[in-house]
């Protein structure tokens, strides 16, 4: 592509059209008039117009149009010579990445893809630091007084820090017996810090700080021991701690069970955070991706004592946040699916910590696939029912009602798993008088097939096929292994069946065999180029 060529316009009596109201649509006004340019803002009725821009708009230099823009104004508020085209347009509105003060980012493809433009311009800005406009804002600050100071005592020389390209006294060391170049000491400080500090640390410079900075140099007229030792005017050790992390809770699910089921936002987690909550099923190689540097604490729960090991979880958390720690609240399955997610993020925002929640596979669509069961088939089940089997208190929910086309996964269930069965083959009846009738709910038939799936994912899994009949008597004989949910209805037998037995047991599991050995190539490959790219950088230096 050739290189653009940037070129100057008679603009007297050019209609310079201007999207937006701020400070910038102002700013470019000015700059219309001055070269003689007429110039005429597009915006809303209700706009918040420029305290400068609206003296224009009254004193009849600018024209307000007040609606919203539209993709005619183009070609019908131009002039007549020009068949009503505008000579120039500008759009100064800002996005939701815009950045506040005097920090403005602009990016052009040069016509090439303004989509693409705008997605630059948008990473660009998500990678700097929160509020950085008020940053330059302050630096600007410094910058502006230590000019008006040093041309005032006419000792600044010219050293210019808008340059974009550095002079070869950039780096220069600044010696005391240097008299020319001490002078300009604090200017060549603020150049030096702008270019080389970490945006970070620049931004933890305060109002405060200024006054210091300014200080920190006295004139080379009147030296003083604090100056002839000092190299930065302010502490680095202390503005590095002014950025320290701000505590975060995390709710995050952790999946069925398998590890190769973590979303890598939840492993990050798992790797970056100080203090670690776990429930207590959640499966042991998922805790063992945890650094044994992090404290971990595993929920006391048992019959009896989940509220109160419920509530100690959460105070452990609230006092890691106080301390200014990174606290992951990990989950089993998804946090929002029967993971008292919600009652947590809305415990911890009330005490002023508003929770980050990643969410995670849950088991109640992911383990009956795992077991061989579609929750929908077409022509067999058109509806999925996610359910517990353990209500508030320990209470018993009321089962759902029979449907031929419907498949129904129970969650925490399987340690009452008598009481629910019983309860869904037993006619009862379900809601409050209706017209002066009680319905009765639909009860399912005792051959419904069902299938009890334990720790889904991990190479221990087991799978019970049977009946409504027959599941308890199943569960009874072949013992418990959760955590594990029981899935029924008519997909349950759309890709295995029984046989005719009255219950079957699969032991294992191998839903991932075949796919590590491809990962571990990938995996491998990767590795060689990394080291064969550190090889190469190795011989170039």
């Amino acid at each position: 592509m050739p290189p653009l060529l940037l070129t100057a316009h008679d603009s007297v009596g050019h209609i310079h059209l201007i999207v937006g109201s701020n400070s910038i649509a102002n700013a470019r006004s000015v700059k219309s008039i001055e070269v003689g340019a007429k110039p005429i803002i597009v915006a809303p009725p209700r706009a918040e117009i420029h305290y400068a821009l609206m003296d224009q708009i009254e004193g009849g230099q600018v024209k307000w149009i007040k609606k919203n823009f539209e993709d005619d104004d183009l070609t019908n508020l131009g002039r007549d010579e020009l068949e009503n085209v505008v000579d120039a347009v500008f759009v100064t509105m800002g996005g939701k990445e815009s950045l506040d003060g005097p920090l403005q980012i602009g990016i052009t493809t040069s016509g090439k893809g303004c989509k693409l433009a705008t997605r630059i311009r948008r990473e660009v800005a998500a990678l700097l630091p929160q509020n950085f406009g008020s940053v330059v804002e302050r630096l600007g600050t410094i910058r502006r007084r230590i000019w008006e100071e040093d041309h005032r005592s006419q000792t600044l020389e010219d050293e210019d820090d808008d340059l974009p390209a550095q002079k070869p006294s950039f780096n220069q060391l600044i010696t005391e017996s240097d008299h020319s170049v001490a002078k300009t000491r604090r200017i060549r400080w603020l150049s030096q810090i702008c270019e080389y500090w970490p945006l970070r640390r620049l931004a933890s410079i305060t109002d405060s700080d200024i006054d210091t900075i300014l200080q920190a140099y006295s004139s080379p007229s009147q030296p003083s021991a604090t100056t002839q030792t000092t190299t930065s005017p302010l502490d680095i050790s202390s503005l590095d701690l002014r950025v320290r992390p701000v505590p975060r809770i995390i709710l995050a699910g952790s999946g069925p069970g398998s590890p190769s089921l973590l979303t890598l936002a939840t492993h990050r987690a798992i790797q970056t955070a100080t203090v670690i909550l776990a429930d207590k099923l959640v499966p042991s190689p998922i805790l063992d991706l945890i650094p044994r540097r992090t404290p971990l604490h595993i929920a006391r729960k048992f019959p009896g004592n989940a509220e109160a090991a419920q509530q100690e979880l959460l105070s452990l958390g609230l006092e890691a946040l106080q301390k200014g720690e990174t606290v992951l609240r990990l989950k089993q399955g998804d946090p929002y699916i029967y993971g008292r997610g919600s009652e947590e993020y809305t415990w911890f925002k009330e005490k002023g910590f508003k929770p980050i929640v990643l969410p995670g596979i849950t088991s109640a669509l992911s383990a009956p696939m795992f077991a061989g069961v579609p929750c929908t088939s077409r022509g067999v089940s058109d509806q999925v029912l996610i359910c517990t089997g353990t209500g508030r208190k320990g209470k018993a929910p009321e089962p759902p009602a029979y449907g031929e086309g419907k498949t129904v996964v129970f969650l925490m269930a399987l340690h009452r798993i008598g009481e629910l069965a019983e309860s869904l083959i037993t006619s009862t009846v379900d809601g409050e008088e209706d017209g002066g009738e009680r319905r009765k709910r639909d009860v399912w038939p005792k051959e419904t097939p069902c299938a009890v799936v334990e720790r889904a994912s991990c190479h221990d899994q087991r799978v019970i096929r049977s009946t409504l009949e027959f599941v308890v008597q199943a569960v009874e004989n072949e013992g418990s292994r959760p955590p594990g949910l029981l899935v029924l209805g008519k997909a349950c037998e759309v890709l295995k069946g029984r046989g005719g037995a009255r219950w079957v047991v699969e032991e294992g599991f191998d839903g991932f065999e075949g796919l590590d050995d491809v990962i571990g190539l990938q995996i491998g490959a990767g590795e060689m180029r990394e080291m064969a790219a550190e090889r190469e950088n190795a011989a170039a230096t």
